[in-house]
């Protein structure tokens, strides 16, 4: 769909993140390494700044299902509203459509195995986070 994609990591407020921006943005990074054309950058403020900022054409928000688009829709009309971008909403495997953030932290919480559904990295940086708490 795109010459270039460059992955934003932001600081959402309304989350409780377990790793800090710098060590997702290291961990995406690995994550994407050696695809042409992408690349992982930080987000410090509204993703509509960080658009212009990169000069983006669009953003890409992948979707599980119904919920997610009842989330991301007035976030996309915000950015719209402030940036002039548009939101492309991309349909995610459903296969995979029961991985989330909180459920995956949860998951490793308790002891749990998080490999298979977090790229190569990520179980360990999650473990040491856990761990460090």
């Amino acid at each position: 769909m795109f010459d270039e994609v460059v992955i934003a990591v932001a600081h959402n407020s309304t989350k409780a993140a377990l790793l800090p921006v710098d060590v997702r943005v290291d961990l995406a990074r690995a994550a994407v390494r050696g695809l042409d054309g992408v690349k992982v950058e930080a987000v410090d403020g509204l993703l509509a700044d960080f658009v212009r900022q990169v000069g983006a054409s669009a953003v890409v928000k992948g979707l599980r299902g119904g919920a997610d688009f009842d989330a991301e829709l007035p976030m996309a009309l915000m950015n719209r509203h402030l940036a002039g971008v548009e939101t492309v909403f991309v349909v995610g495997d459903p296969a995979l459509a029961h991985i989330a953030s909180s459920l995956v932290k949860d998951v490793a919480r308790h002891g749990g195995r998080i490999d298979g559904l977090v790229p190569a990295g990520v179980p360990e940086a999650v473990r040491a986070a856990l761990a460090a708490r």
